[in-house]
């Protein structure tokens, strides 16, 4: 904050970057082709003034976009509408005096190149900037309201689908409170501190992203509450090593996966087994995380509980990662696999 104000997100995109310069050149030589295409001229006479149309709309356009740089930071911090009129005003302001600006230059120039009146010049000038620069104006605030709307329901969705999540590992952990309690008290302690951990993660804005390290960190904590429940019968191996830790990803993606994991796959085997999580980069530079665990038996149909958690992992990797976001899974004789794959982006701790 300083002493004009609050800044704010401007719906005017920002005019010093080279995408908006950029785009500002091609509408504007758009426009010149339009104005050339209109004119009742011969083809050869109509062809031959394209040049000299594209150079005023050039230098009309770019001005514009230069002064709108110049003053984002100031027009920040008015309201839409404020900052809509200024905008407008500056930019048929511009036209005016490029207009004016170019006539003088047509009079003292020996080959004469505009061919209608001085009146005539500028009526056509303003009028043409008006309506452009109003439409342009009217375009750029419908997007960046409807980018905004569109960020919202996103976000919203993300948070429905961690909230779905969280009941399911939040049961299990009660009870494994609740089972030590009266009979293993310091175990019971260090699992509400494991416990606390993971509620903060799942409390966390769904669309924040945490490193990798993070993330294994809060496994470790959710296996070290289930070892304490299900002892010897888990047993866990870890290959992460070539996994880099700074990797971002939403929080609480593998959780879920580990505790379906433990539940399908390790509860109802009498003998317990041994859940593998490994990772590794592949060579477009993307992680592959794979969590496998042995098959209980019974076909199948066991595994259809798995299917909401996997549905909500894999939703929430496709809504912050897009198609490069993805979990597969595999169910083979005598293990079941999923892998999240996810493109490598470091994540600050």
């Amino acid at each position: 904050m300083s002493g004009g104000g609050l800044r704010r997100e401007l719906f005017l995109p920002d005019f010093c970057a080279v995408r908006s310069v950029f785009l500002v050149v091609v509408a504007g030589e758009l426009l010149a082709f339009i104005l050339t295409l209109a004119d009742t001229m011969s083809f050869h006479e109509r062809w031959g003034d394209l040049g000299r149309v594209s150079l005023f709309v050039q230098w009309v356009a770019l001005s514009c976009a230069g002064v709108l740089c110049l003053a984002r930071r100031w027009l920040s911090r008015l309201s839409d509408v404020a900052a809509a009129l200024l905008a407008y005003g500056a930019m048929v302001l511009i036209t005016y005096f490029l207009a004016e600006a170019a006539w003088w230059i047509n009079n003292h120039t020996a080959n004469a190149i505009i061919y209608s009146t001085h009146m005539e010049f500028l009526q056509r000038s303003l009028g043409i900037s008006a309506i452009i620069c109003a439409v342009t104006l009217r375009y750029l605030y419908i997007q960046h309201h409807w980018q905004r709307q569109v960020q919202a329901e996103s976000q919203a969705r993300l948070q429905a689908l961690q909230a779905r999540i969280r009941p399911h590992f939040l049961f299990n952990c009660m009870n494994a409170i609740a089972s030590l309690t009266r009979s293993r008290p310091e175990a019971a302690e260090k699992v509400v501190e494991d416990l606390a951990d993971l509620l903060r993660a799942s409390l966390s804005e769904a669309s924040q992203q945490v490193p990798l390290a993070e993330e294994l960190k809060l496994c470790r904590q959710y296996l070290d509450i289930e070892k304490q429940r299900l002892g010897e019968r888990l047993q866990v191996e870890w290959h992460v090593e070539s996994l880099p830790e700074d990797a971002g990803l939403p929080a609480l993606t593998l959780q879920p996966l580990i505790e379906n994991a433990i539940y399908h796959g390790i509860e109802p085997r009498t003998g317990g087994g041994t859940i593998r999580i490994s990772g590794g980069r592949g060579g477009d530079g993307a992680l592959a995380i794979v969590i496998e665990n042995p098959l209980a038996g019974g076909g199948e149909s066991r595994y259809e509980g798995n299917r909401l958690a996997q549905d909500n992992v894999r939703q929430r990797l496709a809504a912050v990662f897009g198609p490069a976001g993805r979990l597969v899974v595999e169910g083979g004789p005598h293990r079941y696999r999923v892998t999240v794959s996810i493109p490598y982006r470091r994540q600050g701790a």
